[in-house]
């Protein structure tokens, strides 16, 4: 065993960081363990701000915000999880700016609060359009404060079990190469989301789903997992996130009879609908021949130089790099891509798992506060109150309990697999396999799902599993092996892919982002208004459950914008 600690936090980003910093504050011998440096998490690539009701806007406060995050899940989210996160934000963004977060400023001095998507007043906080960059670097300089070690470039691998409780985790030292099993009392899983399952998306290349498939693998359900969320405006053909700040500035959206379609969609809130019926609006107008080379127009040009220098400067700054094109003179290309994943690893509202020192918290975790959908500015937002949340609750429960154990045996199986894994010499590399899943999830489990292409898509992750058996590592070395960790990634992205097809065949309803217009294009609240949760039997085959949504004081209504 390589190190011993009361908490280890796996990934860095905004979730990891801010457990740790409250579980060290709680007493505790705190560690973080990330594939990558802490501040190039993905968290850093959120543009548009963090969701408080900070009471700027009179007709805002903690309650309308929980009522547009409970409409805004179309239902599906639970009601007590996301009382917590409304009420604890405004103190929460405050704590960020005591820190050093330099949020933008209104005229008299306040934090600036810019509109979002599907919100009753403006309560998006932001700085600028690099939100999530300030507040890494912030909750960064916290964690260097405290002088809490960081295991970096790591590879988080297996979760260690003994005793029916997780104690530990087995990782690969990309830096010297090797296995290194380091020990915890609690272990918090905060590795974001699974973006890189699609061809198109948001997501950085570390973005592969590593906390969900490893709590998975130890008998965790993963709930909600069907619902993946498309961001409307992502620019092509990379999918480089261009933040609904943009629209919450005044944006339009046009398709190529220059005409704002959305008064056909969303009549009310035009450009400020939530996500997931912006997506589908985009996707019908590109489907029926109104799209421009299969995207639609994100118009900024009646904005100003000045507005879009002084708050859009890093969205003018990607799509001059990534599209050739300059916001201040000419419409940006845009089109859904897959952004968030709003299922996750089923927990309770201190992020504790059903298995005993386990926990997780940010987008790898599913408490549920987003439901069906999330409403933009809210995941930052979870980062943090979840983040802190668990930190403290995994600190308390390490103090009161003492013991640590890997077993000798739970390391040897590891290596042996490892040591099969890297011995193989024929076979086929983990990159077409990949590509391949990325594009048939793309078409297959998209913004619009079919019944028949729901089936087609479970056929090929089946046959991609099992050529992934068979899968060919050929960089043997044991320094910066990035051939090895994305063989593993893609492992955790298959196991991933099953759980979301099966979820996503069993829910015969449109919610939120799930939606089946063909066959079943109502929301059914009398069957469905549930959550799923897959667990896999003892072949390694997806088990579907159901759970009753939490009602709290909303009852469901129509869902209209």
């Amino acid at each position: 065993m390589e190190a011993k600690h009361d908490v280890l936090i796996v990934g860095a980003g905004c979730a990891g960081m801010r457990a740790a910093i409250e579980a060290f504050d709680a007493g505790a011998d705190v560690a973080l363990l990330s594939k990558i440096h802490p501040v190039r998490s993905h968290s850093g690539a959120a543009e548009g701000g963090i969701n408080a009701a900070l009471g700027n806007a009179s007709e805002d406060d903690p309650e309308t915000h929980a009522f547009d995050t409970v409409k805004g899940s179309d239902y599906l989210g639970d009601q007590d999880a996301i009382q917590i996160l409304c009420d604890e934000a405004p103190g929460d963004v405050y704590q960020l700016e005591h820190w050093g977060a330099v949020f933008s400023r209104t005229e008299d001095g306040r934090i600036a609060q810019r509109p979002f998507g599907a919100a009753g007043a403006p309560r998006t906080a932001y700085a600028a359009d690099i939100t999530g960059h300030v507040l890494v670097h912030v909750l960064y300089e916290q964690v260097m404060k405290r002088e809490i070690p960081a295991y970096e470039e790591y590879f988080a691998w297996k979760l260690v079990m003994n005793d029916d409780r997780c104690q530990g985790v087995i990782a690969w030292d990309l830096l010297k190469g090797g296995l290194k099993s380091i020990g915890a009392k609690t272990v918090i899983l905060a590795t974001g989301g699974a973006g890189r399952l699609y061809v198109g998306t948001t997501n950085a290349y570390s973005c592969t789903g590593d906390g969900m498939a490893l709590a998975l693998d130890v008998g965790v359900p993963l709930k909600d997992m069907e619902m993946m969320q498309f961001h409307p405006t992502t620019l092509a053909p990379t999918g480089v996130l261009i933040t609904e700040g943009c629209r919450g500035e005044g944006a339009y959206l046009l398709n190529s009879e220059n005409d704002r379609f959305l008064k056909r969609y969303a009549p009310n809130a035009m450009e400020l609908a939530s996500r997931d019926v912006i997506s589908r609006a985009e996707q019908t107008e590109i489907d029926e021949g109104r799209g421009v080379d299969g995207n639609v127009l994100l118009d900024l040009r009646h904005l100003g130089p000045d507005r879009i220098l002084e708050r859009l400067h890093g969205t003018r700054e990607l799509s001059m790099t990534f599209a050739g094109v300059d916001p201040i003179y000419e419409p940006i290309p845009v089109r859904p891509g897959a952004h968030y994943h709003m299922g996750g690893v089923d927990t309770d509202v201190w992020g504790l798992t059903n298995v005993e020192g386990l926990y997780a918290a940010g987008e790898c975790a599913c408490v549920s506060v987003h439901g069906a959908n999330r409403l933009g500015g809210n995941a930052l937002m979870e980062t943090i109150t979840y983040g802190k949340r668990a930190g403290r609750h995994a600190a308390e429960w390490a103090l009161a309990n003492t013991t640590v154990e890997v077993p000798p045996s739970t390391e040897a199986d590891a290596q042996r697999e490892l040591k099969q894994l890297l011995a193989r010499t024929q076979g086929e590399r983990p990159w077409k396999i990949r590509d391949e899943l990325a594009q048939t999830m793309h078409e297959n489990f998209g913004v619009f799902r079919r019944e028949d292409q729901m089936d087609r898509q479970g056929e090929i992750v089946a046959a991609l599993r099992e050529r992934f058996e068979r899968v060919v590592v050929e960089d043997k070395g044991h320094v910066f092996n990035n051939d090895l960790t994305q063989a593993l990634e893609l492992g955790f992205l298959l196991e991933l892919a099953q759980c979301m097809v099966v979820a996503g065949i069993a829910r015969k309803e449109s919610r939120g982002a799930h939606a089946r217009p063909s066959d079943f294009p109502d929301r059914d609240d009398e069957h469905y208004m549930k959550h799923t949760l897959v667990m896999l039997d003892d072949d390694g085959r997806p088990e579907l459950e159901w759970r009753d949504v939490t009602v709290t004081k909303w009852q469901p209504q129509e869902r209209k914008y």
